[in-house]
């Protein structure tokens, strides 16, 4: 027997977080971005990677690097220019010995670079932004306010820097966190041959099949106004859409397969929005609100009401 709460069906609105509200009413999203498996933190941020989770369900580390490499030894090949600006840890070490690659290692960088380099239009051809997970990260009970912040935070740094005529912008989340969705997810290209690395005691499973739904869109001078995207998509195809921009070659079958969010942009039109938009305020944590520890969707006795 499982029992569930109301926490399952909960929901945030746009009272609690304002800014994410306002980016998704104003540039285009995503209604069907899955989760690239039905597995743990780790396993997707593979799939981001590298187009594969080399068979990992849960949140350890594989006994070696993916055989194609990763999306950066690619980058490194071809020339093109790129960092990861962390700002605890870089998701890339989820593969031991990748940060040890002098080549790879120069890569990370922390988040405070990214400030400075996006105002003085010096990003490198492609980035990642990576938020503090312990605090910034919405994965319950943290309080998903101060991921509101820093996603206001580094899109206005995007949107006022000199380059953002030149800009697209992808957010999204490495998985769903565990709550309901009443869209199932639908079948997907397996990566590889390689088996998923199931516990004992599990009902018998492959990769032909996404995770659940994660928010997702795009931010971009050329974006589509009033536009949301129905083509299914994972996190490969933000692989699939610098691979096509850099004609660079697969990682592997899923990437090879994956949907580009190109069709949320419009480069043959003048640009929506050259002029950045005007959006919401971002929510400020601790002040009006408070942290509820047992998440969306439940009425906490006084006790379980802390200050975020």
């Amino acid at each position: 027997m499982i029992a569930s709460t109301g926490e399952s069906m909960g929901y945030f609105t746009g009272s609690d977080m304002p800014f994410t509200w306002g980016l998704a009413n104003t540039f285009p999203i995503a209604d069907r971005w899955f989760c690239s498996a039905m597995a743990q933190t780790n396993p997707n941020r593979r799939y981001l990677f590298s187009g594969t989770s080399l068979g990992l369900v849960n949140d350890g580390l594989p006994p070696a690097l993916p055989p194609n490499g990763t999306i950066f030894d690619s980058f490194n090949k071809y020339g093109i220019t790129w960092k990861d600006y962390y700002s605890d840890t870089p998701s890339p070490l989820v593969y031991i010995g990748l940060g040890g690659k002098p080549a790879i290692g120069k890569g990370f960088v922390h988040i405070e670079d990214f400030y400075k380099d996006a105002a003085a239009g010096t990003l490198p051809q492609f980035s990642l932004l990576e938020p503090n997970y312990t605090i910034s990260s919405e994965e319950n009970p943290q309080d998903v306010q101060f991921g509101d912040q820093y996603l206001a935070d580094v899109v206005h740094a995007v949107l006022h820097g000199p380059k953002w005529s030149r800009t697209l912008m992808i957010w999204t989340y490495d998985e769903w966190g565990g709550w309901y969705d009443h869209v199932p997810p639908p079948a997907a290209i397996p990566p590889d041959d390689i088996p998923p690395d199931l516990p004992p005691g599990s009902l018998p499973g492959s990769f032909d099949m996404y995770g659940f739904r994660v928010p997702a869109g795009v931010i971009s001078p050329y974006a589509r106004r009033d536009f949301v995207s129905h083509a299914v998509y994972d996190h490969t195809s933000i692989l699939k859409t610098v691979e096509r921009k850099w004609n660079l070659p697969a990682l592997t079958r899923r990437d090879a397969n994956a949907i580009d969010v190109l069709g949320m942009i419009d480069l043959k039109s003048k640009p929506a929005f050259l002029t950045p938009p005007r959006l919401p305020d971002p929510a400020n944590p601790g002040t009006t609100f408070t942290c509820l520890a047992t998440g969306p969707g439940q009425i906490p006795p006084p006790s379980a009401v802390t200050p975020a």
